[in-house]
């Protein structure tokens, strides 16, 4: 029989974690879009703090991603694991509007990281084994849709809830807490781990050695991702080149929006044809989207070709990140899925921590052309050994 396809194909299971991340990421995009405003101008903290704080909080959530999957791939509960990551991000929210000092925004973003370190892992392995195999690419798209859809409502409810309250911080990161609450309400009550076929076997004690049954093109996968994510900093340049170029404060969150609509709006509909077509092909035209971005953020003077290069960069990530997803699901055996996307989101991690890095000193250095065209030649490395794969 042939199987259904399209949006009414998707189990209900996916939509449920679909909608946990489009709040979750709702909340905690209005926050992030304030929280350096807030630091420096409620909290007295320099940019060196703001810094300092951001790289604690990301360096937390990499470490967390290796345990949670493995954990989970251990017990062989994801959803468990899943919902105590959203549940402590949700906790964290509170924490924002009532600091005082540089320290308690430290030990929000402490917390608000390992919560979605713990959770990552274990509901992409959850994802894959609830999806069906011929629609794994659509349903890891779809996910990752709706979650940037939640990243690009989080900055214009901020922007509308600054107007409305005569740009009260306190208040509007106080009303961050309301989505965070629903994401972990529908997760609770919409989700179900999928049940154990019978006389399933009881799943042994995950050892060290049992890290390369993940198998060679895991590695490669790995590898190739970590290329791809060292050609592509953090989105924060993307705001700050977009401030370069003359962007007001109140308008720079802007460039995020439209960097998230695009995103979304080519997550779902990649990751159809990655099921049709194959997934390889998406990749390699998601890095020539890349080098394309990077070239053209690094030639902009204006907002034409700021704008260009930004929806460039969201097409980037529409046609890779979902489908990198599906092919760790692909590629690996069930029981060290989660300690697969562990490794893989840790590998990816420490890649754009390099870059970002990177990327400032070459823009402190040399100015922001250099940080861009670094990267275009960077993507341009990674599709080449893309192509050599087709082959």
């Amino acid at each position: 029989m042939a199987s259904p396809r399209g949006l009414k194909a998707i189990p209900r299971a996916v939509w449920a974690l679909g909608f946990v991340s489009l709040f979750m990421d709702a909340s905690s995009e209005l926050i992030h879009s304030l929280l350096p405003v807030f630091m420096v101008s409620a909290l007295g903290a320099s940019i060196t703090s703001v810094g300092a704080v951001e790289g604690i909080a990301e360096a937390t959530a990499l470490i967390t991603r290796i345990f949670s999957g493995t954990l989970s791939d251990y017990f062989g509960r994801r959803k468990l694991l899943t919902a105590l990551g959203y549940a402590l991000a949700a906790c964290s929210k509170p924490l924002f509007p009532l600091a005082h000092t540089v320290g308690m925004v430290l030990l929000a973003r402490f917390a608000d990281r390992v919560g979605k370190g713990i959770r990552g892992a274990p509901r992409d392995a959850l994802i894959g084994e609830i999806a069906p195999p011929g629609m794994r690419g659509a349903c890891f798209g779809l996910r990752q849709a709706m979650d940037t859809v939640g990243a690009f409502i989080g900055p214009l409810l901020a922007m509308l809830l600054m107007a409305m309250l005569a740009e009260n911080m306190r208040q509007v990161l106080w009303l961050a807490v309301i989505p965070a609450v629903i994401s972990v309400i529908i997760l609770v009550f919409g989700v179900r781990e999928p049940e154990k076929p019978p006389g399933a076997a009881a799943r042994s004690p995950l050892r060290l050695r049992d890290i390369p049954a993940v198998g060679g093109a895991f590695w490669r996968l790995a590898a190739l991702g970590a290329l791809l994510t060292l050609a592509r900093s953090s989105e924060a340049f993307l705001v700050l080149r977009g401030q370069s170029i003359g962007l007001t404060p109140a308008a720079v969150p802007l460039v995020m929006v439209v960097m998230n609509v695009v995103y979304a709006a080519a997550a779902y509909p990649a990751g159809v044809v990655s099921d049709r077509l194959g997934r390889r092909g998406l990749l390699l035209f998601g890095a020539g989207f890349l080098m394309a971005a990077e070239l053209t953020l690094g030639v902009a003077g204006g907002m034409p070709l700021l704008m260009l290069g930004v929806c460039l960069w969201g097409l980037h990530l529409g046609f890779t990140q979902g489908v990198l997803a599906a092919m760790v699901a692909d590629i690996t055996p069930a029981r060290l899925r989660g300690t697969a996307y562990g490794v893989f989101n840790f590998v990816c991690g420490v890649a754009i921590l390099v870059s970002s890095v990177a990327a400032g000193a070459l823009w402190d250095g040399f100015g922001p052309r250099a940080a861009f065209l670094a990267g275009a030649m960077a993507a341009g490395v990674a599709g080449l050994s893309l192509w050599r794969m087709l082959r």
